[in-house]
């Protein structure tokens, strides 16, 4: 499996792929909370908190995972590569789970230069160092079970057609569903908003940030980590038989 993350790895930076990604990640995220008026420029909010910087990186992220995902397998499949990788002397499960940590760990590079936001904005708190850590703290490790789970989700569309852009636009639908679609049909569905909310991710990521780790969030997004990417082993068995 090692072997797999390490050529997903270097396939991302060998090539303009990996650079982008973390270029437009961070130039996004840079621009809307620093440059651009609005509701996300942290300077306008009046407060030292992360909270525009973590209400708009999963929106950024369910255009930008499925950019990296797509070509997992779509690729393979397109260039008659793909009998060939499942003939290696790795279990299916080993080569998803590689193709599935070399994107989550290029999402994290993405992440890592975004922790200078914290001292900025907890130099800026009146006073200095006037911020709340345990919020934030709880944010960061609910953007790492959210990347996981975009991941998954675009690991598994991948195998479902050989176009990298029909894998793109289906993982970035899935992705909208499970984040934000929940949570819309709960606005319009009196009585049971709770429970229909309780299904999207949006509504665990927020419950993460406010700084606990329950582990009904935590369980909540390995379930879906582990359902697409056993999607994605069984349709990738379909391929083999």
């Amino acid at each position: 499996m090692k072997s797999i993350i390490l050529r997903e790895i270097k396939s991302f930076f060998g090539s303009p792929i990996g650079y982008l990604v973390i270029a437009i990640f961070l130039i996004s995220n840079g621009l809307f909370l620093w440059v651009f008026e609005g509701d996300y420029n942290i300077l306008n909010t009046g407060y030292a908190d992360l909270t525009p910087f973590f209400t708009l990186t999963p929106w950024i992220l369910i255009f930008l995972i499925p950019a990296v995902t797509m070509r997992s397998f779509s690729d393979e499949r397109k260039q008659g590569t793909l009998e060939l990788l499942l003939t290696k002397p790795l279990s299916i499960w080993e080569i998803v789970n590689g193709k599935f940590l070399g994107s989550f760990f290029l999402i994290i590079l993405a992440i890592i230069p975004t922790f200078i936001y914290v001292s900025v904005i907890s130099s800026l708190g009146a006073p200095e160092g006037n911020i709340d850590m345990g919020s934030t703290i709880g944010s960061y490790f609910g953007l790492l079970f959210l990347i996981a789970s975009y991941s998954a989700i675009g690991i598994f569309t991948s195998t479902l057609s050989e176009n990298q852009i029909v894998a793109f636009i289906i993982a970035v639908f899935l992705c909208f569903l499970f984040y934000f679609g929940f949570e819309g049909l709960a606005s319009i569905i009196p009585g049971q908003s709770n429970i229909i909310s309780a299904l999207g991710m949006q509504d665990h990521f927020k419950s993460m940030s406010r700084g606990v780790i329950d582990t009904r969030d935590v369980i909540y997004f390995l379930s879906i980590s582990v359902l697409f990417l056993s999607f994605t082993v069984y349709q990738l068995k379909s391929f083999k038989a």
